[in-house]
């Protein structure tokens, strides 16, 4: 999850992963949890150190949409167009996430197969598909995670608390993706590279 910004006072993404771990995803499952600080720079050195740390079969990335009122797995992240500003002021300077990476990266999960293998009747979400993360440190942070992981990353995005779902009902949501992802994770079909127009 990610820390406050903007008008984020309370990152929703944050307080859904913290339901996550009260949640937890079995015991054949470690997991850590994070706050990623709204910075590029700390995404650049956050993110790699975590790589090395634990080595994860899967890294799942969760941030805020203030636009999203569903909770949405994104299919790819953007190497190229970073022009908003974190917390620090700051943004890269060639607006990009790796110099000379390939415009786009996709997870080795197939977002799409996950979202229609949810069927778990308990949940009350919805669940959507996204090809566009924001361009903003959600993007970024997934771009950078996809290239260091050769595709074994993930991202979700989830709506501001209350619009229109709980705490409670985005961590449920969670386990039950994250579970769903992992069981796909044995069989990839996705294309690391994206050739898709944006």
């Amino acid at each position: 999850g990610f820390g406050p910004f903007g008008e984020h006072t309370t990152n929703a993404s944050w307080v859904a992963v913290q339901e996550l771990q009260k949640l937890g995803l079995g015991e054949e499952v470690d997991l850590y949890v994070y706050e990623i600080p709204v910075e590029y720079q700390k995404v650049l050195d956050l993110i790699p150190s975590l790589w090395k740390r634990h080595n994860p079969q899967l890294f799942i990335h969760v941030g805020v949409s203030g636009m999203a009122t569903t909770v949405t797995l994104e299919k790819c992240g953007h190497n190229q167009g970073y022009k908003g500003l974190d917390n620090r002021c700051y943004c890269p300077d060639n607006h990009c996430c790796v110099q000379g990476g390939p415009d786009c990266l996709e997870s080795v999960i197939d977002m799409d197969v996950v979202c229609n293998k949810i069927t778990d009747p308990q949940l009350d979400v919805v669940i959507s598909v996204s090809q566009d993360a924001g361009r903003y440190l959600c993007d970024f942070t997934y771009y950078t995670s996809l290239h260091l992981s050769h595709g074994k990353s993930a991202f979700i995005h989830v709506p501001p608390l209350g619009k229109p779902y709980t705490a409670e009902q985005l961590g449920r949501a969670l386990q039950t993706i994250i579970g769903v992802m992992l069981g796909v994770l044995e069989h990839p079909t996705a294309k690391i590279n994206c050739q898709m127009g944006h």
